[in-house]
């Protein structure tokens, strides 16, 4: 498929207009390798999800959870499951995750985005042996340390090179690949819990140790798999930097593009300090939107509370513990079609209106899910079967809206907005906040529902309202936007203008004269 560049919606791109790209074997290999790497965070979604209501994992290290799930104790229902060592199982993860990936930072920015996903994988696989093998709650709790360096190193650095890779026309799509993975990841995991959940009394082991072989296969293709061009210029090898360019792309005219990556790169040498390069005025947007904003919001959801705690809440709704992780699959495949919905039309449509359209859905939902638990469920009396299998209808159609808009955008998003010499760190501040609100959801849920009980579902319908007016207000449109001319964005947003101002590219817009001499640098490349 060739394709030029996008045509520049603010109609003040440098040298979009001159990008040619085709779509190579060698570029969907490099994709789908760097992909491989949310499914790293896909598999531990669902996997700690399942293993947490497993009977046979609760007995051998959580008894006293045990024990108050089998002998309905005279407390509400929502309190079955609280219980603050059994979600630091799950939470540990993301605390480790959340310091990791500033370490991560450096090795990506010096060492290259190849280096940071071997790294992510090697941790993973050290982490899932060891949970797989543990005998107390220490070897799981280091075990799910490992895995989080992991995950701090993997989404630190596949989400920017799948948007360093991609042409800009299809980057929202081909970088959705991880949110992708992600969601299969979750749905695959869950798979094997309804499977290793009838296999007594060593099931859960399986269950655990599963997560090895994506690491196994990240780490291969990793092995093989070509470093970004944008981070070979950043490194100073700008000779292999045009070979790769020059083959994920499939032509020989990449002069405009790698110009692009040249004086990006110049500009990125001149920065000391990336992470206090943040805090200018000039990338105010980027750190307030793409930094702090989206992947705090991302969490404040409540979807990945669903997808953590999925067949606890199920059991706690009254489910049991087989059907609890059925109904878990059954909502995690909604997340692979919002996926796949979203990889369809980001690129189309644009990724505002899918935070917007998803986001009026998911206040919706949520409401629905808060007032249904409020008036037929509660102070031990079970939901009837219709009432439950609504819930789990509605929750479906939550996690698909979620699966199509604040997934896939609240990685992809913030990966376009950095410039390059602030890009790496960028990404750790990225991860940084996600993990911490992760973290917390995943430590306060349990907790949460069992105090505010339905209410937290009415609060995260709040939250979602607050996100999608800041989406409306502040977020430009960068669909098809060349990455290194995403900045040119906020000079021309009605907001943003204001605070960075008006800064002159290295080159002035290009005319005709510089697309020639351009043309004749190919030309003489070509002979």
């Amino acid at each position: 498929m060739a394709g030029g560049g996008p045509a520049a919606d603010n109609g003040v791109l440098k040298r979009a207009h001159l990008y040619e790209y085709n779509i190579t074997g060698y570029f969907i290999f490099a994709c789908v390798v760097g992909a491989i790497g949310g499914s790293l965070f896909g598999v531990d979604l669902g996997v700690s999800g399942g293993v947490t209501s497993m009977d046979d994992f609760l007995k051998e290290f959580f008894p006293a959870v045990y024990r108050r799930k089998q002998a309905h104790l005279h407390e509400t229902d929502y309190c079955k499951y609280d219980n603050q060592i059994l979600t630091l199982f799950t939470s540990s993860l993301y605390f480790a995750a959340l310091v990791s990936t500033f370490g991560a930072s450096v090795i990506t920015r010096k060492k290259g985005r190849r280096i940071s996903i071997i790294c992510g994988s090697i941790s993973f696989f050290l982490g899932a042996v060891i949970n797989a093998a543990a005998v107390n709650i220490l070897m799981l709790i280091i075990g799910r340390v490992l895995l989080g360096v992991g995950i701090g190193f993997s989404n630190q650095a596949v989400p920017l090179y799948l948007s360093e890779m991609a042409p800009a026309k299809i980057r929202g799509a081909v970088n959705q690949l991880f949110q992708l993975t992600t969601c299969l990841g979750i749905l695959i995991a869950n798979l094997i819990n309804y499977g290793t959940e009838k296999i007594h009394p060593w099931g859960w082991r399986i269950s655990l140790g599963s997560a090895a072989v994506p690491a196994v296969l990240m780490f291969i293709g990793g092995v093989f798999m070509p470093e970004s061009p944008n981070s070979l210029v950043e490194q100073g090898r700008e000779k292999e930097a045009r070979e790769v360019l020059e083959r994920v792309r499939g032509t020989k005219n990449i002069e405009a593009e790698f110009l692009d990556m040249k004086e990006a790169s110049e500009e990125a040498r001149s920065v000391k300090n990336p992470f206090r390069n943040l805090l200018k005025r000039k990338n105010r947007p980027q750190l307030v939107i793409g930094a702090i904003g989206i992947p705090m919001f991302q969490q404040l959801t409540g979807n990945n509370s669903i997808l953590f705690y999925a067949p606890v809440f199920f059991q706690t709704m009254g489910f049991g513990s087989g059907s609890s992780i059925l109904s878990s699959l059954i909502t995690n495949a909604g997340l692979v079609v919002g996926a796949l919905m979203s990889m369809a039309v980001v690129d189309k449509l644009g990724r505002r209106f899918l935070f917007i359209e998803a986001g009026i859905e998911m206040f919706c939902y949520m409401v629905m899910v808060g007032v249904t638990l409020g008036y037929k469920f509660g102070d031990g009396v079970a939901l009837t079967k219709g009432y439950s299998v609504m819930l789990v209808i509605v929750i479906c159609l939550f996690v698909t809206a979620f699966g199509r808009s604040w997934g896939p955008l609240g990685w992809l998003v913030p990966s376009e907005l950095f410039p390059l010499e602030t890009r790496s760190a960028g990404q750790s501040v990225v991860v940084c906040v996600n993990m911490i609100f992760t973290a917390l959801i995943a430590q306060c849920f349990l907790v949460a529902l069992c105090h505010l009980r339905y209410g937290i579902f009415l609060l995260f319908a709040g939250l979602i309202l607050v996100m999608t007016v800041f989406i409306v207000l502040l977020l430009p449109e960068t669909k098809r936007v060349p990455i290194e001319e995403v900045y040119l964005l906020f000079e021309n947003h009605w907001f943003w203008k204001r605070i960075v101002g008006t800064r002159q590219p290295p080159e002035k817009e290009m005319g005709e004269k510089d697309a020639t001499e351009i043309r004749e640098k190919e030309a003489n490349l070509q002979a």
